[in-house]
């Protein structure tokens, strides 16, 4: 038995997520990868084109890594509640749950303080489809 694609099973990456507006209705949650010496800030909103305001102190919970290039471990750790991850080198990495959101709120969006670089993967898709058919998260 040969192994099956992950993406549009598993997950649909947005490889350069800083800024950009993504909606969570088609997945159970977003896990936000960041690097460099930055401050990353979570927003949400009802619609894409919506004014986005923080859903709250809602991230307590981060992963991290001294590397972006696979060669140390990650580490959970733990911080502040709080609606922004701070990370001075490295990598760092956070999920968001669709269900951790103030009501009627799908769409999130992590902007970064600086020059610090974002990609999003979305999982828990709730519909499994070849990558051709999947919907369009940043729309």
């Amino acid at each position: 038995m040969g192994a099956i694609e992950g993406l549009g099973k598993d997950f649909l990456p947005v490889p350069i997520a800083a800024g950009q507006a993504l909606s969570l209705r088609d997945a159970a949650a977003v896990t936000f990868v960041c690097t460099g010496n930055d401050t990353f800030t979570l927003t949400c909103s009802d619609s894409y084109s919506g004014t986005y305001a923080s859903p709250g102190n809602i991230i307590t919970r981060k992963i991290t890594n001294t590397a972006t290039n696979g060669t140390a471990a990650f580490v959970t750790a733990t911080q502040s509640a709080s609606n922004a991850v701070t990370i001075s080198s490295g990598t760092v990495a956070f999920c968001v749950t669709g269900d951790s959101l103030p009501d009627g709120k799908s769409y999130v969006k992590v902007s970064a303080g600086g020059s610090g670089l974002v990609t999003a993967l979305l999982h828990g898709l709730t519909a499994q489809r070849k990558a051709d058919n999947l919907a369009i998260p940043g729309a």
